[in-house]
């Protein structure tokens, strides 16, 4: 295992680094809120420290605002609530009935979801007209992204990436938990002949699916099958409903790992742990039950693989928890075999220059100036939060050993994160955690001059994760509720 877990660390101990990261993270959304032009669409990316966009789809503006909201949360800085509140309701309605992304658990939750989050939680006051508009807007969105669904042969489908129907991206993991809140607030997708389809039941096809085709778990499903291994995108024939092969678009190749998108399935699968822990039986039962559906082969081999169990038609609450968690701890080990000795990864497992750096550079802490191939704190930051929410989740189930390693690489890597060389402390860069990736193989980061590969610039992904990460375990140390997407649901899992 090249990453050196602390095990002695602790969330409290973090807390001077995390009241530096928040106080260098106010000056920075202050920066860009009076800096950004609202004409130029949504900040993405920096180059030369200064955010700019990149038309592709606007999957990044929820990051922008949630970010001020984060603020708040941690500061109670009021300028920052209204940041995020304000530009929330001026400029995310679009993005509530967008039909055509996979992104709504990244813009809506992070800002709509929020809000909500604060008042429930009593951290701004209640005002039910104000709530309604947050639920509104969170079943609206639920429902619209459950409804770009693309159907298998086996009568189980997933969400479509922006790519088309033929698409499962693993990113989408993520973008679960507004189905979920939808599914919370009570709510329903409509569809033909008034046909009302579970949110909570495409919630769990959609994970299914990625855990089946998006993950790897050493059962020879090709000659690259590693056990955590992940594609960034798998793809299907439309027409006949079949699985075809894996393909990535920001990795390197198919059979190499993109970390980010490995960081995706960590964090996500690990939330969806979470959330299903707090449904009851029933609940799934009534709403999940695959009856009518047989299977696919390639799904029936995974439960099969997690359970040593014949398929049945229909799966049982306790085997949905199982291969989640599954998936879950399998996407978090291969990341622990596969980062630097300081919980930083390299932007792919198989980038085409990794032969240049020397043999052990895994054992080393990472150098984002190698000169050969950069790495990518936005995933260090998803990963971690990834693994503290998973080691939470295990320790209060009587799994300490486990849990504790999970948890302990979580904060290890936030311990890296939060200070330099990757947080962001010159007032001149509008970033926050230095050394984020985007898109690799198609050369949109900026290449600083004298530098070989890409470094120094941040993201709005990177910097969001990156001041969830440090509020989770803020709110922990503070002896506060855990940071849930879902709701308050009780003190954190891992003490001090």
């Amino acid at each position: 295992m090249p990453i050196k877990i602390n095990l002695a660390l602790t969330a409290k101990m973090l807390v001077p680094q995390i009241e530096r990261l928040f106080a260098l993270s106010g000056q920075k959304i202050l920066s860009l809120e009076k800096s950004w032009p609202p004409e130029h669409g949504t900040p993405v990316f920096t180059v030369r420290g200064r955010y700019t966009t990149r038309g592709w789809t606007e999957w990044t503006q929820g990051f922008q605002y949630g970010s001020a909201l984060l603020q708040f949360d941690a500061t109670g800085d009021e300028p920052f609530l209204e940041i995020g509140r304000r530009n929330t309701i001026a400029k995310m309605a679009a993005h509530v009935s967008h039909t055509g992304v996979h992104d709504h658990g990244f813009n809506i939750v992070s800002t709509y979801g929020n809000l909500w989050r604060l008042m429930r939680e009593g951290k701004i006051p209640h005002h039910e007209h104000e709530k309604n508009f947050y639920e509104l807007a969170l079943k609206i969105s639920g429902a619209v992204q459950a409804a770009r669904w693309t159907k298998l042969a086996d009568g189980t489908g997933f969400i479509h990436s922006f790519n088309g129907p033929h698409s499962l991206f693993v990113d989408t993991i993520r973008s679960l938990r507004s189905l979920a809140l939808a599914h919370q607030l009570g709510h329903v997708l409509m569809g033909e002949q008034d046909d009302r389809i579970s949110l909570l039941r495409r919630l769990v096809e959609h994970a299914m699916n990625t855990s089946a085709h998006n993950v790897y778990f050493g059962d020879g499903r090709d000659a690259y099958d590693v056990c955590g291994r992940t594609a960034h995108e798998a793809i299907f024939n439309v027409t006949s409903g079949e699985f075809r092969c894996p393909n990535s678009q920001q990795g390197y190749s198919p059979f190499s790992t993109w970390t980010r998108g490995l960081a995706w399935a960590l964090c996500g699968f690990a939330e969806q742990v979470e959330f299903f822990q707090q449904l009851s039986d029933d609940e799934i039962d009534d709403e999940v039950l695959l009856s009518g559906n047989k299977p696919s082969r390639k799904v029936a081999q995974m439960v099969k693989r997690m359970w040593r169990s014949p398929i049945k038609a229909a799966m049982s609450p306790a085997e949905i928890r199982g291969w989640m968690l599954r998936t879950a701890t399998a996407t978090a080990d291969f990341y622990l075999a596969h980062s630097c000795r300081d919980g930083v990864p390299m932007w792919d497992t198989g980038a085409p220059n990794l032969h240049r750096l020397p043999k052990n550079y895994l054992d080393k802490d990472s150098d984002p100036f190698n000169g050969h191939e950069p790495v990518d704190s936005s995933a260090a930051a998803i990963a971690a939060q990834g693994f503290v929410r998973l080691g939470n989740h295990l320790i209060a189930h009587g799994n300490k050993n486990d849990g504790a390693r999970y948890r302990q690489a979580g904060l290890t890597i936030a311990q890296t994160l939060f200070d330099e060389p990757y947080l962001s402390t010159s007032p001149k860069h509008q970033g926050l955690l230095l050394h984020s990736v985007y898109h690799r193989p198609n050369g949109w980061d900026h290449l600083a001059p004298g530098q070989k590969i890409p470094n120094g610039e941040s993201s709005m992904w990177g910097d969001y994760h990156a001041r969830e990460l440090a509020l989770l375990l803020w709110r922990e140390a503070r002896g506060e509720s855990c940071l849930t997407f879902f709701g308050d649901t009780g003190k954190s899992g891992g003490g001090d």
